[in-house]
């Protein structure tokens, strides 16, 4: 421990941020270690703590000139109180590594910048005001024509894949994340309430999505099936999963994303236009093209903030057209009125009651 210290002894000079009372238990223990138990009581996702781990690797591991290289396994190892010292971002390798990063997307490098500032500010620095974050782009949601959505729904129920059905109506009735799908379980599912509860949803929420009466007719015609595969599960959390592969495992992202990608191909529908994700977008811009409002569209969804949601605000000048027409006809014409006699009487009865 006394030769790893000095190695990083170099680093210290006069006015470092000393380490955070908070920390002092844990200076001598490797500091990634820590670190994890720090995001799973925070309860970030499994997918958040990936994300999280490629920033710490790579700014853990970026090199000043005339520094020794350091590989992952051995900066994981790392004491807290070392490591402190080695991610100051008054030292350099704050920037050296927003360098390495800045050819990524925006929207990339912002998720680094964020996952570095939480591992920062754990070790008890500061973010410093300096670091700025790219303008990201927001670009509309990927959804689909009404064309290309019958085409979608037509391949799933002519598929031999027993789960496209179910998958396909779920995803579009729901707008649940498809990582979301392949947690339920069979528990969380009420068919006669027309619902089911995601437990910990994105960012550990709990939600209710509601179900049409074709949602409830897929899940049951799916029933018998999933009740053959319950056979092959040897393990507790499978068998209580809603979705089961073939082989009897609960259904995974990548699982979920290949069936698609088949039905994209029966749809004759580039497999990039159609993603899981692409189904979600196509229920919330179809619950706002019906009137929904978007305070009901981000609880359906699970956004954490409504600025998330307000981007289905943004739809394009011909979607707008297409809505716009669409609507026109299908309000019921008047008779026209030629004379001014003919018009009804109002009653002053209803303002009255607004007076």
């Amino acid at each position: 421990m006394e030769r790893e210290r000095a190695r990083f002894a170099n680093f210290a000079i006069e006015g470092d941020t000393p380490l955070p009372s908070r920390l002092q238990s844990l200076s001598e223990l490797p500091w990634f270690d820590c670190w994890m138990q720090r995001l799973r009581t925070e309860k970030k996702s499994e997918h958040t703590v990936r994300a999280y781990t490629v920033t710490a690797r790579t700014l853990s591991t970026t090199s000043l000139p005339r520094e020794s290289p350091l590989d992952w396994e051995e900066a994981k190892t790392i004491s807290v109180r070392d490591f402190h010292t080695r991610v100051d971002p008054n030292k350099g390798r704050m920037d050296a590594w927003l360098n390495s990063i800045g050819g990524l997307k925006p929207a990339t490098v912002n998720a680094r910048i964020a996952a570095a500032s939480h591992l920062l500010q754990w070790v008890g620095h500061s973010v410093p005001d300096w670091i700025q974050r790219p303008n990201r782009s927001r670009s509309l949601p990927r959804t689909l024509g009404r064309n290309e959505l019958g085409r979608v729904r037509t391949a799933a129920t002519q598929s031999e894949d027993p789960l496209a059905q179910p998958v396909v109506t779920i995803l579009l009735d729901t707008g649940l994340r498809v990582s979301e799908l392949c947690s339920l379980d069979i528990d969380d599912v009420d068919t006669e309430d027309m619902s089911a509860l995601v437990i910990g949803g994105k960012g550990e929420k709990d939600r209710t999505v509601l179900f049409t009466k074709a949602t409830v007719d897929a899940i049951e015609a799916w029933g018998p099936i999933r009740n053959s595969r319950i056979q092959m599960c040897d393990r507790e959390n499978e068998l209580r999963s809603l979705l089961l592969s073939s082989r009897g495992r609960r259904m995974n992202p990548r699982s979920v994303q290949k069936l698609v990608d088949r039905l994209a191909d029966a749809a004759e529908i580039p497999r990039s236009r159609l993603s899981p994700h692409t189904l979600r977008h196509t229920f919330a811009t179809g619950l706002l093209e019906r009137g929904a409002d978007l305070v009901t569209i981000q609880r359906l969804l699970g956004h954490a903030s409504i600025a998330t949601t307000r981007v289905y605000l943004e739809i394009g000048d011909q979607t707008l057209r297409e809505i716009y027409h669409r609507a026109q006809q299908e309000l019921p014409r008047a008779e026209v009125i030629e004379s001014s006699d003919e018009l009804p009487a109002v009653s002053e009865a209803p303002y009255q009651r607004l007076r």
